[in-house]
């Protein structure tokens, strides 16, 4: 069995995609690369793909599929996986040689474990190339370092430090076990991806490694505002899937319980900011309908979470709250840096 698959998802990739690839097959020789061709007509992903491929025919697969989005694509990765561990890394990203190479010392020792790791934790990089500038987010003083752990020794996350997909390699048969599939021709499936699995993940492991570089800056980029405001009825989407997946009231680990509710606490925060940021005719009621919707589905969350002071200051009435939530979301990007 390979250690760990990669999943590339390439949809009109050509530009920047041999640097993600090159990247990952410098790993090792115990890896599985899959990269997933979704449907690109406009370059010549196909063909690079193709080249990799013939280029590493040992650990590097090329699947051509019709276009499913990114969803799609991890999916199909995850259904021919034959790595121990699975990772997606997406083709204008890039892995440090270096900080992968102590990450996988030890998934190497954890293929054939009796109980082996679900969910390796590591750094990952906003690189900010138009600007010059990265900028590392760790998990020091939230997460034991070098060790393996639980729910019960993870720490207090601010508003603007979780989780994300760019940090995580999960076990495969942890994703396979509760039978994950994202959906298809939506953004921001990666919310999806982080979530849902994690009342599964019992053990942790976090190494404090810069392993996932996080490229920031393309136009057409699904983080950047402009195109946030244009796609937030996927947004919404994404958010009620979240909500329908996981009954965050049956979670008895109170740290995991509190990460959760952060999490989707977030989502809701985005939903907010955005459509009042947009302001078009009908975004107020949709606001209005996604905390009716976790009101129905969940009521002890839904109150839990209007309580929460993000969720407060984001859904302030009047046009003096709209502001007020548009400028705090301003000083959170100024911050983070994040889009």
């Amino acid at each position: 069995m390979k250690t760990i698959t990669f999943t590339i998802p390439c949809y009109n990739s050509s530009e920047y995609m041999d640097r993600c690839i090159e990247s990952v097959v410098a790993v090792g020789d115990d890896i599985d690369v899959i990269i997933v061709d979704d449907g690109s007509t406009k370059d010549n992903t196909a063909e690079i793909a193709d080249s990799w491929a013939a280029r590493y025919p040992d650990k590097v697969r090329a699947i051509h599929q019709e276009n499913k989005g990114h969803g799609g694509a991890v999916n199909t990765g995850l259904a021919h996986a034959e790595g121990f561990y699975f990772k997606v890394v997406d083709s204008d990203d890039w892995l440090d040689d270096d900080a992968m190479s102590r990450v996988m010392a030890y998934l190497r020792k954890q293929v054939g474990e009796r109980n082996p790791t679900d969910m390796v934790v590591s750094n990952y990089v906003y690189e900010k190339l138009h600007e010059g500038t990265s900028q590392v987010m760790e998990y020091r003083k939230q997460l034991p370092v070098g060790r393996e752990f639980g729910w019960n020794e993870v720490g207090h996350f601010g508003m603007t430090k979780y989780i994300l997909m760019h940090s995580v390699i999960y076990r495969t048969e942890l994703l396979r076990g509760i039978g994950l599939q994202l959906p298809e021709h939506t953004f921001y499936v990666d919310n999806i991806y982080i979530y849902e699995p994690l009342p599964s993940v019992k053990t942790i492991y976090y190494l404090d490694e810069d392993v996932y570089r996080y490229f920031i800056g393309r136009s057409d980029q699904s983080v950047n505002e402009n195109v946030m405001m244009s796609r937030m009825d996927q947004q919404l989407r994404i958010t009620r899937i979240m909500i329908d997946a996981v009954d965050l009231t049956g979670i008895t680990c109170p740290n995991l319980r509190k990460y959760m509710e952060n999490y989707l606490s977030v989502m809701l925060t985005i939903c907010a900011v955005f459509l009042r940021m947009r302001n078009e005719p009908g975004d107020q009621g949709k606001l209005d309908d996604i905390w009716a919707y976790l009101k129905k589905m969940n009521p002890i969350t839904y109150r839990r979470l209007r309580k929460k002071f993000l969720n407060v200051g984001t859904n302030l009435p009047t046009e003096l709250g709209r502001r007020f939530a548009i400028a705090g979301y301003h000083v959170a990007q100024h911050i983070v840096s994040f889009n």
